[in-house]
């Protein structure tokens, strides 16, 4: 039985190799790679290395070697066939029956990989051309650097319509290869003519960065030939599917996002090639994005697939306009059905009239990272787009929303998740339809999102601004003189967040001068090192960057006490309104002039 390389393909994407041999082997991070002890001999010092980029296993001890196939064969004793059966499980595939045409397909795309390798090296070297300084210019004008260009192997397709067949049929390829690479149509009577012409060409690359289709932008007017009668070329022309290429299982940029997310980089997604490529030079090297559709399940998975932390939580970035919410509500249908634990996403939405490549030209990578910040949970986002905009104080507009929201979240397949989002459910309602006052309404989906007001879970929000609040200690100990007294009076209702609470206490107790590395390695010391992991890494920064250790010295501790005094108004607010509610149900005058008084005195306090 012979398994189609691309269903191979698809396993690989979908299963990380760290996490199939980590429910096996114990492994540790070691940089971009992990280590353990070989589950193949016997050794004590680990010799045996996994890398998720390459896809493969190592062992620099007995020789081992393969990739997660063969790694499952060896480990399990079972067939070729047995282990793609057992990983097409995993990654939730039915493992196809290959067809006569699908062994042919095979065969043919070793050479198809070699001709599109050939075609873009070939377009790169039109770019560079003398009689081409004009094209070369205008890309570097936009802003882009040679180094950039040639990173991502952009060229250029000449308007001769045969200079590429004819260089490519130098090369012995055949004018039936170069049309199923998608590179030529045909047309009765005459020879191929070239697909792209006279436009900046974008090659896409497949998770190994394997040359795999194009995709084309039009030159300005001024720099081409005028258009002919009422014909308007398209600004972008994308290659077709093809033997290497499924638009719908590919993600522009993927290679570099891959890798910069294993060094920890947000995965985003944004719209074009530009978007991608201006990300990239900003410093924001996990950007990709879709081949000119709306994001689908698969390109989904493959976000996921790329983060190797335990959270999995993308950014997708859309405009700020009606078509870009449009597609954000789309994208949210899509994800819902495949939620799991710890798989979600974030909803960040460009100023209207920018993209982020307009945004980074304009503001820096600042002003796009800015957007990036506000990004909004998906529960949040899908709250947002049912009630922007709308007027619910009539029970039965309430009643059709939650009946709309409930249906959402129905269609989560994961029962524990679609739970959670049902729970989470109840306490919004009740939240923004009884709590409130009807003057403050739900929040307009219309509305810019700024910075500072990231909706969520009222829970979720406390837990995660106590790291926060730790983390700003850990990372920044000279604070400690100022928020000492706070700190000891902190209630935190975290048990974890609790208990570094108390040891940090104790730290600075019995040395005033200890310095981050010293509280770091104090805690481990006394069995912390899980919750120190949990508090010091990149999703608390997201939410809270003066917690983080590039954070500006001189303003963590004012930031510190002023979130403090929020958590101290917040729990204020919370106790009076629970103690008035006793108060009038045992009609208690004494109580009610005690809360009065609390008040009073608090406000007082934070005059």
């Amino acid at each position: 039985m012979t398994i189609p390389p691309r269903f191979l393909d698809d396993i690989r994407s979908r299963l990380s190799l760290s996490d199939v041999i980590g429910k096996r082997v114990r492994l540790t991070r070691a940089g971009r790679e992990y280590k353990g002890c070989c589950p193949f001999h016997k050794e004590k010092s680990p010799s045996f290395t996994v890398n998720d980029d390459k896809q493969f296993f190592h062992c620099f001890g007995c020789g081992a070697h393969g990739d997660v196939i063969g790694f499952v064969m060896r480990y399990e004793n079972l067939s070729f066939i047995e282990a793609v059966e057992s990983l097409a499980g995993q990654a939730g595939l039915q493992v196809p029956k290959p067809s006569p045409q699908d062994i042919q397909k095979a065969e043919k795309a070793r050479d198809l990989h070699a001709l599109i390798d050939s075609a873009t090296r070939w377009m790169e070297e039109q770019l560079f051309a003398p009689a081409n300084k004009e094209i070369l210019n205008y890309l570097t004008g936009r802003g882009l650097s040679k180094e950039t260009i040639q990173s991502f192997r952009i060229g250029y397709a000449p308007p001769d319509r045969q200079a590429l067949r004819k260089f490519l049929l130098a090369e012995k390829f055949t004018d039936e290869q170069i049309f199923e690479a998608g590179l030529v149509r045909k047309k009765d009577g005459e020879p191929p003519y070239a697909f792209f012409r006279e436009r900046v060409m974008f090659p896409v690359g497949d998770r190994r960065g394997r040359i795999v289709a194009f995709g084309g932008r039009i030159l300005p007017d001024h720099m081409r030939e005028p258009d002919k009668g009422d014909y308007k070329p398209a600004k972008y022309m994308n290659s077709s599917d093809t033997p290497l290429f499924d638009k719908s299982r590919t993600l522009y940029g993927q290679s570099f996002a891959r890798q910069a997310a294993r060094d920890g980089a947000t995965v985003l997604v944004t719209e074009g090639y530009m978007d991608v490529i201006a990300c990239h030079q900003a410093g924001f090297k996990g950007a990709v994005a879709p081949m000119g559709t709306a994001l689908t399940e698969d390109q989904i998975v493959m976000l996921w697939s790329m983060i190797v932390a335990e959270e999995k939580i993308p950014v997708l970035c859309f405009d700020g306009d009606n078509a870009g919410r449009g597609a954000a509500v789309r994208a949210c249908e899509r994800i819902l059905p495949l939620l799991k634990p710890y798989h979600s996403a974030r909803f960040a939405f460009m100023p209207e009239g920018e993209d982020p490549d307009t945004l980074i030209k304009a503001g820096g990578a600042k002003a796009f990272q800015n957007i990036l910040d506000t990004a909004i949970p998906l529960f949040d986002f899908l709250w947002l787009a049912h009630t922007g905009g709308r007027n619910f104080d009539s029970p039965e507009s309430r009643a059709g929303v939650v009946k709309a929201l409930e249906n959402s979240i129905r269609t989560i397949s994961d029962g524990e998740v679609q739970r959670h989002y049902q729970e989470h459910l109840r306490r919004k309602v009740g939240e923004v339809f009884f709590n409130r006052s009807r003057a403050a309404g739900p929040r307009d989906f219309n509305k810019p999102v700024r910075p500072g007001m990231r909706p969520q879970a009222p829970g979720a929000v406390r837990q995660k601004d106590e790291r926060s609040l730790l983390a700003a200690i850990i990372n920044h100990p000279h604070i400690y003189e100022a928020i000492e007294q706070p700190l000891g009076q902190f209630d935190f209702r975290n048990p974890a967040c609790d208990r570094i609470r108390q040891v940090l206490l104790g730290a600075f107790s019995h040395n005033p001068d200890l310095d981050g590395e010293g509280l770091q390695n104090h805690l481990e010391s006394q069995g912390l090192a899980k919750e120190l992991s949990d508090i010091l890494n990149e999703s608390v920064y997201r939410l809270a960057t003066f917690a983080g250790p590039r954070a500006d010295p001189g303003s963590v501790a004012q930031t510190w006490l002023a979130l403090y005094r929020d958590y101290e108004g917040e729990a204020l607010k919370q106790e009076v309104r629970s103690g008035w509610k006793q108060a009038f149900q045992m009609s208690s005058e004494d109580d009610e002039q005690r809360l009065r008084t609390m008040v009073e005195l608090k406000a007082g306090e934070r005059s």
